[in-house]
This record gives structure tokens, sequence and C-alpha cells, in this order.
């Protein structure tokens, strides 16, 4: 294969029978290449949780708010009296039902072999769930905050994340790890290492839900389905409302697929998780200067856009901005790349793409850390003020720039 790809370079510029057969030959050879070591990564099968059918929410005059954990509850509590094979565990999740109370009365309800508590190990926590996904169960290993995945990462990289590719789709370990993150206040409970996630899980698919509504959902898609992933709750969206759908525990949320949640014309707002709260209400800060934002939560970093719905946006407003809790280069770097590169969106930029991120040391403790460190409202509304103010320098009051950051 290599010599003969030398030898094309060399009579690349010459017409001829013998060239056209070394092309084929290449072309077949790279065809023979890619069955042989580029299959099984993710599922191929009938289960694979890209083919499992979208269920719409479904709401009424009755739908009710609940707290965000209240409908987490829920929905576990109708998954676990409808799937014997499911089962939920982690420091804490059992006897008391869950730091965040996701899994309150779950343990009484359904007993300690479904629902229970483990020590604080979160390697052999990931091993537990390594070995009963692949003898058939639908387990929940709980990592109780992002900021400790970093102790179970071995198993989740070295196994979980490769079985299926190095057995050559024979075996596979479709557990789901729960997890909670992004932001709160202090150093080991508002980590958002997301650039660390998706270069060493590829094999997992990567899940993060802004809302409770919507992870109950992306739970709902993965345990119909037969790969792995991890699912990263917003940790400080506990105990706000959101309404719950009359039809919990049976929507379904497709992977890979954005959701727009506010059309615009000037600029494209891109990001996930805890910061699409963020990015609402720049948003609606942003209206109040005639500034037009479509604003896009991707909701799952991996798979990434699949139908390149935000390439389409680009298109539209020719401008980029990413907003993202991760610091610099972490997985905005991946999102910037997907859309630059693999959905070939720079052609249609009329100004510099720019990321707008968390700073690159840990957060202090405290609601002042998590402002001065994490990206925040003002931060956003001042970066897309100063790209439009670019663009027209008349319209714009071009003073209107952060001094504190």
């Amino acid at each position: 294969m290599k010599l003969g790809r030398r030898a094309y370079y060399i009579l690349g510029g010459k017409k001829s029978a013998d060239l056209s057969d070394l092309n084929s030959w290449l072309t077949n050879q790279s065809d023979l290449a890619k069955n042989k070591y580029h299959i099984n990564l993710y599922s191929e099968t009938p289960k694979s949780a890209l083919k499992v059918k979208e269920v719409k929410k479904v709401y009424s005059e009755q739908s009710v708010k609940k707290n965000g954990y209240e409908i987490l509850n829920a929905f576990f509590d109708k998954t676990l009296g409808k799937t014997p094979e499911f089962m939920a565990f982690g420091e804490d999740v059992g006897f008391i039902g869950g730091v965040n109370q996701s899994f309150n009365g779950m343990q009484e309800k359904y007993g300690v072999e479904r629902v229970f508590d483990t020590g604080i190990r979160e390697w052999s926590i990931i091993g537990q769930g390594i070995g009963l996904a692949m003898r058939g169960f639908k387990p929940i290993a709980e990592i109780q905050y992002l900021d400790y995945l970093i102790y179970g990462l071995a198993p989740l990289s070295d196994d979980t994340a490769t079985l299926r590719y190095r057995s050559n789709g024979i075996q596979a370990a479709p557990m789901i790890v729960r997890t909670r993150g992004h932001r709160l206040e202090g150093i080991w409970h508002a980590g958002s290492p997301l650039g660390m996630i998706l270069n060493t899980l590829r094999g997992m698919y990567i899940l993060t839900p802004r809302n409770f509504v919507q992870a109950a959902g992306l739970y709902n898609t993965m345990l119909q389905s037969d790969d792995p992933a991890i699912l990263i709750e917003c940790l400080n969206g506990y105990r706000l409302k959101e309404i719950l759908p009359d039809n919990i525990g049976e929507y379904t949320v497709p992977l890979g697929v954005p959701d727009i949640l506010n059309e615009g014309s000037d600029i494209t707002l891109v990001t996930y998780g805890s910061c699409v709260r963020v990015a609402n209400e720049a948003v609606l800060l942003l209206q109040n200067m005639d500034i037009s934002v479509e604003l896009i939560d991707v909701q799952t970093l991996m798979p990434f856009d699949v139908h390149h719905l935000i390439q389409k946006s680009i298109k539209k407003t020719n401008r980029l901005v990413i907003l993202d809790e991760d610091i610099s280069g972490g997985a905005s770097s991946f999102i910037m790349q997907q859309i630059i590169e693999i959905q070939d969106a720079f052609k249609y930029l009329d100004a510099k793409p720019i990321c707008i991120t968390a700073t690159d040391h840990r957060t202090p403790f405290g609601s002042d850390g998590d402002y001065f460190c994490k990206p925040n409202t003002e931060d956003v509304v001042e970066t897309i003020y100063k790209i439009m103010s670019e663009s027209d320098v008349k319209k714009y009051n071009t003073d209107l720039v952060s001094i504190l950051r």
C-alpha cells in the first residue's frame, strides 16, 4: 500500500490503463483497511443508540412543575418498575437516595440488590458496571462528581470504551456512567474536564443535557441501546423548576441532534450543559441591544451534530461564538474542529470565530470564584457585542467592552 501510494505520486499526472488499475487497487485496499481496522468503535447493530426511535415529550394542562431532582426521581421510579435488569449504584445512591435525592425512596421500594451504595472507590464502581453490563444487566454506575471521574478513568478508557472495538464487535459493556458537574463552587465540585473526556473515551457517547427533562430522555435512549455512555448532569440545576412531561419514562431524546433554543440572524452561539442558562440570559440582554442571536444547545458532544444543523445556522448568521465551561483548548477546541473542519463552515464566516471558556486554573470556593473563573452572562454579552461592533461601528458603541476580565 505504501509503495503503491508513492508510485501514484510519480505517475499521477499521466494517463494510462496501468494508472487506472493502480487507482482501483489503492481504493480497494483502503476499503479493506477500513473494514478491518476502523469499525465497531460504537455499536453498528440494530440496537445502536443512534437507531433508537425518537419519542416526543407529551405535555398537557395537567402537567406540573417539579424540581429537577424530582424529574429524575420520577423517571428512575418508572424505569425500575418496568425494567427488571436496570439497577443503579454508587456513593450514597442507595440508603439516602443520592446526594441530590434523585433516587430518594428507590432502595426501600425496589430493594438493596437494585439500588445500592458503594465505597469511595471510583475504579471498582466502574469495574462493577462493566461486569454487570457484559452479563446483560442495564447498570447506571454513579461517579458522585465529575471531578472524581479521573479516579475511574483507567477502566473507562482501557476497557469500557475499547471493548467492542478490540473484540471486533463480539463483546460490549453498555453501561451508563452517571455523574454531575460543570459548575457550582469550589475546586473539587466545579470541574468540567470535557477535553480530557473527549480525548480518552472515544467509544463511549458523551451526553451533556441542559436540564433534567432532557437528561431523562437521554437516559431512556441509552437504556434501549447497546452502547456505553457517560451522562453529565447540571450540578447547579437540581432545585430549578421544570415541567414534568406526562409521558416520563417513555419519551426519548436522540443523540447528535442539537436544539435550536432561539432563532436569530446576526450570530450563532453554540453551547451545552449549564452554560445554556448563561447563554439564555445573554440572548435576552442582546435583544435589547438590537442583536439577534441564534442559540444552539448541542446536547451531546459525542456524537456531535450528525445533521450539521450548526453549519446551516452559520450560513445564515456568518458569525460563531462557542461558550464552554471547560478550560481554554478543552471541549471548545473539539467543537470548533467539528464545525470548521468536519462541517466545513469556515467558508461561511465573515468574522473570526471566538471561544468563551473558563480560566485555566481550578475554580476557587464561593460565588465570586464561580463568577470570575467560569463564563458568565456579561462575558457573553460583551464578546458578542464586540464582534458585532466590528461589522458596523456606527450602529454599535465600541466602548462597551469588559474591563474586569
